[in-house]
């Protein structure tokens, strides 16, 4: 038997969905209008310079990002175009690919995190107290460890932002 969402609950789920919808549409806007970036362009720039030799494992980057490998695939494609990583061949694994952060994509890295972390600061942590921004942190903390946990969930089955604007599209 489904336990429905008290009005409370559902007030507070509805708060969320539309908190998070609108900060990653605003950050994502602001990083595309300043820097040419999508904010999944640059949280795959970050997850690049922040890897051992600036390079993963594109099942790996996948994983990391919470996308899915044809979606990550489709998006190295786009940002190899525009310079900002190139692709390699795994030396261990003939069908195997390195997504590798080009200088070009460091550069816009390094321009664009400024406008970043300002976004974020100014739509999540001045917005709350020190110890709200900390709850938030527990409760997302706690969020993410129970997803994680679910086996139904495989890495493919991820949905991003993306994905939903791309459905609606006509062919």
């Amino acid at each position: 038997m489904t336990s429905w969402l008290s009005d409370d609950e559902q007030a507070s789920w509805r708060q969320w969905i539309t908190a998070t919808t609108l900060l990653n549409a605003r950050l994502s806007r602001e990083l595309t209008h300043h820097h040419s970036l999508t904010l999944a362009d640059y949280e795959i720039l970050v997850r690049l310079s922040e890897a051992e030799g600036r390079w993963m494992h594109m099942s790996e980057l996948a994983d990391r990002t919470l996308s899915s490998r044809s979606r990550l695939s489709h998006q190295i494609d786009r940002m190899e175009k525009a310079g900002l990583v190139r692709r390699e061949c795994c030396p261990h694994d003939k069908r195997g690919q390195h997504a590798v952060l080009a200088d070009h994509g460091w550069d816009v890295l390094v321009a664009a995190a400024p406008t970043h972390v300002e976004g974020v600061r100014r739509y999540v942590v001045d917005s709350m107290t020190p110890e709200e921004f900390a709850a938030l942190g527990a409760a997302s903390a706690k969020i993410t460890a129970a997803l994680e946990s679910d086996d139904l969930v495989e890495s493919d089955d991820v949905v991003d932002s993306n994905d939903v604007v791309d459905s609606n599209r006509t062919p």
